[in-house]
C-alpha cells in the first residue's frame, strides 16, 4: 500500500521543496503519495509545480496531487505535516510593530514573548479544526508538527484534540551540535551529545568525543576569542553551565536579562526585529519559484536534513535512527511540568517516535524552562477556557515582556494586539478589556 503523506499549509512553498526533497532522496520513499493542501490557490498551485519539477529532477514517481479542501487531502493519510503560517507576513508584521510601539523589543516573535501569545491564538483554531480532521478520516496518521510557537502548538493538540501521535519537530539540537562541533574543531561525525528542555530552550547536557567531555575546549574558545562573549547563548552558558540549542536572537526573548537594556543591545548585537528580514526573504524566494516554474528553467533542489522526511523513513522502513522531538512531558523530566511540552531525544522505528525518559535537568536550567512553560501553560488555558484573562496573564507570565512594561501597558498592549487580529482570533478571544 502507498505511504501517503500530507503537507497542510503546501503553500509555504520554499520549506516544502526542502522537505521533498528529503523525502526523494530516501530511495523507499520515490514512489509516495504527497498530498498538497492550501487555502491560497496561487500559492497551492506553485507548491504543486513545484513538487512535480523536483520529483523530475531526483528520478523520483510519487503520485502528487493538489487540495483545496483539507480533509480530502487528509482521507487515508499516513503522515501529516503542519506548516501552516495563520495570517502569513500580515500577522507578523503585526506582531512586531504593535509591541514597538508600546516599547517591547522583539527579534524573532514566534516562541514567547506576545509574538508567540498571538500566533498560537491564531493557530489553536487551526489545529482544533485540523485535529477533528485526522480523527476523522485518518486517525493513525502521525501528525509532525514545524508550526510555531512549538511547545504550546503541541500542547494544545495534546488536551484540545486528544491525538496521541503528534511530535513537534525543529532543527535547532541539530544545528547547534553541528555548529558547536566546527567551534570546538572535532569532526560532527566524532561528537556525542545529548541535550533537552524545552523547544528553543534546550540544555546541551552532554558534549563528548569517545567518552571526553568537550566543555573545556569549548570554555577555551570563549576564553580567548571576546567576540564570542558578545553572543547571548554564550553569555548564557558562561552563567548557567549548559549551552542552550537555540540562536542567541531567539535565546534573548525568552529571559529578562537583555532585550530590555539597550546596553545590552548593543554589546550583545541584538538585531531587532530580524525576522521580518526573513519574511521578506521567504516571499523573494517564493516569487523566484513562481518565476522559474513559469519560464521552464530548473529548480534548485537542496535537502534540509529536517527530520520528518527522516522519521517518515524510519518508521515505513523500520530503519531506526534517533531525533529530537517536542512531546508532552509524561514523566520524561521530573522537575518540568507534566502538562508541557518537552524537548528530548526520540527513537525511531517500525513502532513510531519513541521518547527518551531524561530524568531531572540541572536546577538552573529547569526553572528557566518552568517559567517558559507556565506562560505557555496560560496561553492553552486561554483558549480552551475561552478565558481572555489569561491571554493578559499570559503576556504578564513572560519575562521579555514583564521586564520592561508594567501590568497596565501590558494589557493595553494586549488589547491593541486584539484589535489588530480582530477575526484570527476564536470569538471568545477577541474581547477587549482595558487596563
Amino acid at each position: 500500500m502507498t505511504t501517503k503523506i500530507v503537507f497542510i499549509g503546501a503553500g509555504s512553498v520554499v520549506f516544502t521543496q526542502g522537505l521533498l526533497a528529503d523525502i526523494f532522496a530516501f530511495p523507499e520513499l520515490r514512489g509516495v503519495h504527497i498530498a498538497l493542501h492550501d487555502i491560497d490557490a496561487e500559492r497551492l498551485d506553485t507548491a504543486e509545480g513545484a513538487a512535480r519539477a523536483i520529483a523530475v529532477r531526483t528520478g523520483a514517481s510519487p503520485r502528487i496531487t493538489a487540495h483545496a479542501e483539507r480533509r480530502e487531502a487528509l482521507d487515508g493519510a499516513d503522515f501529516v505535516i503542519n506548516i501552516v503560517q495563520v495570517g502569513m507576513g500580515e500577522a507578523t508584521r503585526t506582531d512586531f510593530e504593535i509591541p514597538a510601539r508600546h516599547g517591547v523589543r522583539q527579534t524573532i516573535g514566534d516562541t514567547l514573548g506576545i509574538g508567540g501569545i498571538f500566533r498560537a491564538l491564531r493557530t489553536f483554531p487551526l489545529l482544533k479544526a485540523l485535529g477533528e480532521d485526522i480523527a476523522a478520516v485518518c486517525p493513525d496518521a502521525w501528525l509532525l508538527n514545524y508550526t510555531n510557537p512549538m511547545a504550546m502548538n503541541v500542547q494544545y493538540l495534546a488536551q484540545a484534540t486528544g491525538l496521541k501521535r503528534v511530535v513537534g519537530l525543529c532543527h535547532s539540537v541539530y544545528w547547534t551540535m553541528h555548529d558547536l562541533a566546527e567551534l570546538v574543531g572535532v569532526p560532527f561525525d566524532e561528537v556525542g551529545y545529548q541535550a533537552a528542555g524545552v523547544n528553543h530552550q534546550a540544555w546541551v547536557l552532554r558534549f563528548e568525543r569517545d567518552g571526553t567531555d568537550l566543555y573545556p575546549l569549548l570554555d577555551a574558545r570563549i576564553a580567548e576569542d571576546p567576540e564570542l562573549r558578545r553572543r547571548v547563548r554564550v553569555d548564557m552558558y558562561r552563567r548557567l553551565g549548559h549551552y542552550p540549542t537555540e540562536t542567541s536572537e531567539h535565546s534573548s526573548e525568552y529571559v529578562p536579562w537583555y532585550l530590555g537594556h539597550a546596553s545590552e543591545v548593543e554589546r550583545l548585537r541584538l538585531p531587532i526585529g530580524a525576522y521580518l528580514g526573513i519574511v521578506d526573504e521567504n516571499v523573494a524566494e517564493y516569487e523566484k519559484t513562481r518565476a522559474a516554474l513559469a519560464s521552464g528553467a530548473e529548480l534548485p533542489v537542496e535537502g534540509t536534513l529536517e527530520y520528518a522526511p527522516q522519521i517518515i523513513h524510519s518508521i515505513t522502513t523500520g530503519t531506526p535512527r534517533a531525533v529530537y522531538g517536542n512531546v508532552p512531558n509524561h514523566g520524561l523530566i521530573d522537575n518540568l511540568p507534566a502538562t508541557g511540552t518537552v524537548e528530548v531525544p526520540c527513537l525511531v522505528d517500525a513502532m513510531g517516535v519513541q521518547p527518551t525518559r531524561i530524568g531531572s535537568l540541572p536546577a538552573q536550567c529547569a526553572a528557566l524552562n518552568r517559567q517558559y512553560l507556565s506562560m505557555n501553560d496560560l496561553v492553552v488555558r486561554a483558549a480552551l477556557e475561552d478565558d481572555p484573562r489569561s491571554v493578559r496573564q499570559a503576556a504578564m507570565a513572560d519575562p521579555a515582556t514583564g521586564a520592561v512594561l508594567p501590568v497596565e501597558r501590558i494589557w493595553a498592549l494586549c488589547d491593541d494586539m486584539v484589535r489588530a487580529h480582530g477575526e484570527l482570533l476564536q470569538p471568545s478571544l477577541r474581547a477587549v478589556l482595558g487596563s
